[in-house]
């Protein structure tokens, strides 16, 4: 199997520290040729080795001998009683910037009815799925792959798995936009995205509860026009997965995100204490992450830490995350209950549109973004 170039490199998606590059290069056995060029799909037969446009450089490999498998996330039961609800979340915000959720009221059958629809999705023939595709960074729908840009190499590294992207709460304006296959997709994504619109919400009031506020306090200092977004990340089985990766490590650059994983086999990896941690799939339960944002509105207390996606050699793996945006124009800084003589604040405010601005101008330049936001201190 021949290495496959990217076709461009337009784009920084919702990925920080090793910058990950918008770009379009699917892999497998079927080949597809567009006006832009030829490109390979995923959901055919794996190849037997790696061509060299996966194979990352060493200090970049994920090393999975050394993940531990013992530690991990904190697992949270919504239903029980407010205050050690309030108090776990807390926790597992300044500690971890990760937990799992079960016991989260929305459905399983929904659910399952969702990673279904998203598995039939990229078994679906390349021509059709390939009108999705688009290297404008403005198209509200997109289907794209993850390349990483690496210091001292011309070549970018592309990661082994396809993504698509598109608006999910709401839904009104662009719900004609969104494939017309599997026929039950529309329909599917329009009842997720109100259960995930209303779990949301609950989330960002125990964690406003947990920083001392008013419920309500993220969810305004988040604007009047946030919107969710979904991201659907579909991994083929990988013929060497210690030499690439499914997703390079970064963080996410939104407010906070909430992940379906497909069951059964491990992916998501997180740092805690320097080192990796593995995040096993819990049945029906839902991996929570915080964002940028988060960090920067709680001062620092609440914690976006880095994480990525590693490959399985024999099973392919299906993940959902849902994304909480807020909205160009919002103002993000600490929230001012937050700064004291003790505490001050860390992060000066800006207009979530600089923030996206200065994400697109660094292109990998830096490891974080917000670092650019922060204030010196004595």
């Amino acid at each position: 199997m021949r290495g496959i170039p990217p076709l461009s490199c337009l784009y920084i998606h919702h990925l920080s520290f090793c910058t990950i590059i918008y770009t379009f290069a699917f892999r497998g056995s079927h080949t597809f040729s567009t006006e832009m060029g030829s490109f390979q799909l995923a959901n055919g037969p794996s190849p037997l080795s790696l061509s060299s446009s996966f194979i990352l450089p060493e200090n970049k490999r994920p090393y999975l001998s050394q993940v531990s498998t013992v530690a991990s996330i904190p697992v949270i039961d919504l239903n029980q009683e407010l205050s050690q609800l309030i108090q776990q979340v807390s926790r597992a915000c300044e500690e971890y910037g990760f937990f799992q959720i079960i016991n989260h009221g929305v459905s399983q059958e929904l659910c399952e009815r969702m990673l279904k629809t998203i598995s039939e999705f990229f078994e679906l023939p390349p021509q059709e799925r390939a009108k999705f595709f688009t290297t404008d960074h403005t198209k509200q729908i997109k289907l794209f792959n993850y390349n990483l840009k690496v210091d001292g190499q011309e070549d970018k590294v592309s990661m082994w798995s396809e993504t698509f992207s598109h608006p999910l709460h709401p839904l009104d304006d662009v719900a004609h936009l969104l494939p017309e296959n599997p026929p039950q997709y529309r329909e599917v994504f329009a009842e997720y995205g109100m259960e995930m619109n209303e779990l949301m919400t609950k989330l960002l009031r125990l964690m406003s509860q947990g920083l001392g506020l008013e419920k309500d306090c993220l969810k305004k200092k988040l604007g009047e026009n946030p919107i969710l977004r979904a991201q659907s990340n579909f991994y083929p089985p990988c013929p060497d997965p210690e030499m690439t990766l499914g997703l390079a490590v970064h963080t996410d650059l939104n407010a906070l995100t909430i992940v379906r994983q497909s069951e059964g086999v491990t992916g998501l990896q997180v740092i805690k204490d320097g080192k990796w941690v593995a995040v096993d799939p819990i049945p029906n339960s839902f991996v929570i992450n915080l964002g940028d944002q988060i960090q920067v509105l709680s001062n620092g207390r609440y914690k976006s830490v880095h994480h990525r996606a590693v490959t399985n050699k024999v099973h392919r793996r299906i993940s959902l995350a849902t994304f909480y945006v807020p909205g160009k124009d919002t103002v993000i800084g600490p929230i001012e209950d937050l700064i004291d003589e003790k505490h001050p604040p860390v992060y000066r405010s800006y207009r979530y549109a600089w923030f996206l601005e200065e994400f697109y101008r660094q292109e990998g330049t830096r490891r974080m973004v917000k670092e650019t936001f922060e204030l010196l201190t004595s």
